[in-house]
């Protein structure tokens, strides 16, 4: 009895106890309801952590969906796009989510901060190595989502050159901004076709495709506990390395500390933009996003070592603080964002494997090559294969989320920008000589 009634007192919801986190919850739900709850930035963050935080604490206590299927995270995006569908989140407020993630754009700041908290704590041999062998890795997933897409295809009686183009490259064109739209227009300049009609496709089988990398993320992390020789300790991708910054447990820092480590990470990603809207636009005809050039930018940084340690220890700080508590968040804004209704519809027997299969492949095809250029297996399928397959940034964080791994952001970030540069590439030539 008295196991139990210390258990009641020990549950904690988001840092509160369970009562007054219910509570909170409970103040939020009836603004609300009642209409009177803002629809500026700090109405709609407290609805999306009400939202989330039920549904994180209810995925990472139902049995084998928190082992398996993702636990909290995916439940909070699944769950939030079933709120959504269901009319149950006044609509209102689901606009106001959504100018929070875009116009906002929260989604791009989060990444920001992990991006130059996860680049700057690499210890700098490691950086070096590991991203000199992530390109093959990213090609070795792209070959092996082919492979495997022409297999589902040929079950399906789908000629193997319309796998590639419709089903392929959309799913490896890193995401729907960089990758889907694109290819879409690249798809009507080459071949006078619609572009409409081409996304239209491309849309349902990225989105099909994103569900199950997330789910496979949390299967890869359970195979990792289970099989730890094939995963490292989930902050780095190279085997027989250590992850570093040296133990920093016991070093002060500062709130200056972590205010430079913002302001240097959104200096870094202004220096992405100058970069791809002004000074190299395109290479080879393929765009290259910012954030692209923001991971070049910071990894220069970090190996040459200009960046002062307190710098790094406070962007270190801020990353941990925005994965830890702002993480929820991310998934009620990508679940609102996303039309259940449309990718049930869309969720064929033909259209689900054939998508599953890609999946498999990318990660079957990254984990391969990985291993040989020195990577654990696990986490080069997961960061080259699965961040190749999923919606871009928001699926970088789902899977990220799931496979708990979200120091690896940095890497996750190139195979969905310079990985989804590669595939345009790669597209741009299909489409003219395969059509």
């Amino acid at each position: 009895m008295t196991n139990s009634t210390n258990a009641k007192k020990a549950l904690k919801l988001y840092g509160m106890p369970w009562w007054f986190a219910t509570a909170t919850i409970l103040v939020v739900y009836l603004a609300a309801y009642l209409g009177v709850l803002t629809t500026d930035m700090a109405g709609t963050l407290a609805l999306m952590l009400a939202i989330a935080v039920p549904l994180n604490e209810i995925g990472k206590r139902i049995p084998i969906w928190n082992k398996y299927v993702g636990g909290g995270l995916v439940l909070t995006f699944l769950g939030t796009a079933a709120l959504v569908q269901w009319n149950v989140i006044p609509a209102e407020y689901t606009e106001s989510i959504a100018v929070f993630m875009d116009d906002t754009n929260f989604l791009t700041y989060f990444i920001i901060v992990l991006i130059t908290g996860s680049v700057l704590s690499l210890d700098r041999d490691i950086l070096l190595k590991s991203f000199a062998g992530y390109v093959p890795a990213i090609l070795g997933g792209v070959v092996g989502a082919a492979l495997l897409g022409i297999l589902g295809g040929l079950v399906f009686g789908i000629n193997p050159v319309m796998i590639i183009l419709q089903y392929v490259l959309p799913v490896m064109g890193g995401g729907n901004g960089g990758g889907a739209i694109p290819l879409s227009q690249i798809y009507a300049d080459v071949t006078g076709g619609s572009s409409d009609s081409y996304y239209a496709f491309a849309i349902v089988i990225l989105t099909i495709a994103n569900i199950f990398a997330i789910m496979t993320a949390a299967l890869l992390n359970s195979i990792g506990e289970k099989k730890p020789e094939w995963t490292g300790d989930k902050k780095t991708l190279l085997r027989n390395s250590t992850f570093e910054v040296k133990d920093d447990s016991n070093e002060k820092v500062t709130m200056n500390d972590i205010g430079a480590g913002l302001f240097l990470g959104v200096a870094a990603f202004t220096f992405g933009r100058v970069m791809s809207k002004s000074v190299l636009p395109s290479i080879l005809g393929a765009p290259i996003h910012q954030l692209a050039y923001m991971i070049i930018f910071v990894v220069i940084l970090a190996a040459t070592g200009v960046v002062p340690k307190s710098i790094r220890l406070g962007a270190k700080k801020l990353q941990s603080f925005i994965t830890t508590a702002m993480t929820i968040v991310i998934m009620v804004g990508v679940g609102a964002d996303m039309d259940l209704g449309e990718f049930v519809a869309a969720l064929t027997l033909q259209n689900a494997v054939i998508a599953l299969l890609i999946v498999i492949g990318a990660i079957l095809g990254s984990a391969i090559v990985g291993y040989f250029v020195g990577f654990y297996p696990i986490d080069a399928a997961i960061t080259a294969g699965l961040c190749m397959a999923n919606r871009g940034g928001s699926g970088d964080i789902a899977v990220l989320g799931a496979a708990d791994r979200m120091e690896l952001m940095a890497y996750a970030q190139l195979s969905s920008r310079l990985g989804g540069a590669i595939i345009l590439i790669l597209g741009s030539f299909a489409f003219s000589f395969l059509m």
